[in-house]
């Protein structure tokens, strides 16, 4: 039964992009087993809502399993290091505590839009020599067609995914691209759910809906919005509800794709445990922090376009690099 004695809770800066933050929490137990858990750019009022309500929450209060937690203050940081403390003490990989049984990934890589088909060509080159199988590219209007051809056209056997970003108000315009057997039209717009439902009965590539909770995965399913999830641990908040989203999805003949912040590294471990689960069958977005960033070993990432689940280890199955979360702290405390 985990009870836990100690928090420490981390402010981070981290060192690339511009600049984003993210919050850290390291839970101890009595027998000196540790969790951590991570939520990347966090609600300004996350921080002051760690300082005062965290410890009373869960300092020295006995509990069997995360769920009985229910919203534990601090959000995905805090559920995080729950889950990573109790399947530590249990000596299970946190992929397995979730329910997953897959032991590797297909990961897809983001492609933005660039200034000619020449230097999109050659980016989609550089991923394919790397091992990947899959792209994700940006479209918006002015930028789809076309270069969704030129790839096309290049490589036959590519998996390539179309990211709108909720950039269309035309069904018409992203009907015209699913002659080019995109894997999935991922967040075509922005709101409507009958614009969604309208393009899903036009096109045969699935329309990947992203969710901030089970209440509008449960209204877009009911509208017939689409055919695939875009499953974001952090979005959802807790670890028990992506499972109760992946449940319902898959019972609604959905597909699954994971996707998570960058971050420290944390964040990413556990997006990839998520994606194990059985019906997140579409490639998983989990590319690599940069390295200043980085503070988990061995790095979440992907080699050869896959993403190994760790199953060696258990919890989360990274070891912290405490030093360089020190490095990178903002502020901390300790309760």
């Amino acid at each position: 039964m985990p009870r836990v004695c100690a928090l420490e809770v981390f402010r981070l800066v981290l060192p690339y992009g511009r600049r984003p933050e993210s919050i850290l929490v390291r839970l101890t137990d009595y027998g000196g087993m540790t969790g951590w858990g991570e939520v990347v750019d966090p609600d300004p009022k996350t921080w002051s809502v760690l300082q005062e309500r965290l410890a009373p929450a869960l300092v020295g209060v006995d509990w069997e399993h995360p769920d009985e937690l229910g919203e534990v203050p601090g959000g995905p940081a805090v559920d995080m290091a729950c889950w990573d403390l109790w399947a530590r003490m249990r000596g299970v990989p946190l992929a397995h505590a979730l329910g997953g049984n897959r032991t590797s990934l297909m990961a897809t890589v983001r492609i933005g839009a660039e200034r000619n088909l020449d230097s999109l060509i050659a980016r989609v080159n550089r991923h394919i020599c790397a091992g990947y199988a899959h792209v994700t590219m940006d479209v918006h209007p002015g930028w789809d067609v076309e270069p969704l051809r030129a790839v096309r056209h290049a490589y036959p056997a590519l998996g390539i995914g179309l990211d709108a970003r909720g950039a269309y108000t035309d069904v018409e315009a992203l009907e015209a691209l699913d002659s080019y057997a995109p894997s999935a039209i991922e967040r075509p717009f922005t709101g409507s759910l009958a614009d969604h439902a309208d393009l899903q009965e036009r096109v045969a590539a699935p329309v990947l809906l992203d969710v901030a909770s089970m209440t509008e995965l449960d209204e877009a399913i009911t509208a017939g919005a689409g055919r695939a999830l875009l499953l974001r641990p952090a979005a959802l908040g807790s670890l028990r509800d992506v499972r109760r989203a992946h449940d319902a999805a898959v019972a609604a003949g959905w597909e699954i794709a994971c996707a998570g912040g960058q971050g420290t590294g944390l964040a990413r471990a556990a997006t990839v445990a998520a994606a194990s689960l059985p019906g997140c069958t579409l490639p998983c977005d989990v590319a690599e922090p940069p390295r200043s960033a980085q503070i988990v070993a061995p790095p979440v990432g992907a080699t050869g376009g896959v993403v190994a689940v760790p199953l060696t280890q258990p919890g989360l199955g990274h070891g912290i690099d405490e030093n360089q979360v020190r490095r990178l702290a903002k502020e901390s405390y300790r309760a």
